[in-house]
């Protein structure tokens, strides 16, 4: 089975597709390309527009690791001529702004923080500490945005002894 098939089923790409795949060193690189009369989407405001150019050099995106190698999605950027907000750098789904860690690897990488420590999970994925800190970051951030706290109308908290001496389980 091809890597490009792998990618295809677990991780699609709307108006995208996955190019040559290859190896240098331990690391796989895998193109990716705009699909032919796609229009690109403004950075800003989402709304579609021409392409003014593409980048010379392309950016590379961390992916998640596939059997233990380190996976970069490789893309040259186009910048978009949108009528409202003028040229801007397009938005591509796989991630946000000007990060270079995929929202795929962000959520994986948070996933795993949960059940070991960040410096585990940072060793064990090949990324800085950093890079898990700002994964748990954005999910939680995301968990706050989508929070909605309506039809509760109180929290109740309260500890009772449950072992001699001052020995507490709080019941929420």
């Amino acid at each position: 089975m091809l890597v490009k098939t792998v990618l295809n089923r677990c991780h699609p790409l709307k108006s995208f597709v996955y190019g040559a795949v290859r190896f240098i060193g331990e690391t796989l690189y895998v193109d990716v390309t705009a699909r032919k009369g796609s229009k690109p989407e403004c950075g800003t405001c989402g709304r579609r527009g021409a392409t003014y150019d593409t980048a010379r050099i392309p950016r590379q995106f961390a992916f998640i690791p596939l059997w233990g190698f380190a996976v970069f999605l490789v893309y040259s950027m186009r910048r978009v001529d949108c009528r409202q907000c003028g040229v801007t750098t397009e938005r591509v789904p796989w991630a946000e702004g000007k990060n270079r860690t995929c929202n795929v690897l962000r959520l994986f990488l948070a996933r795993w923080a949960r059940r070991l420590s960040w410096q585990e999970v940072s060793t064990q994925f090949g990324v800085s500490w950093g890079v898990v800190y700002r994964s748990v970051q954005w999910v939680v951030e995301y968990g706050l945005k989508a929070r909605s706290l309506e039809g509760v109308t109180s929290i109740g908290v309260d500890e009772i002894a449950v072992w001699a001496g001052h020995q507490y389980l709080t019941v929420c």
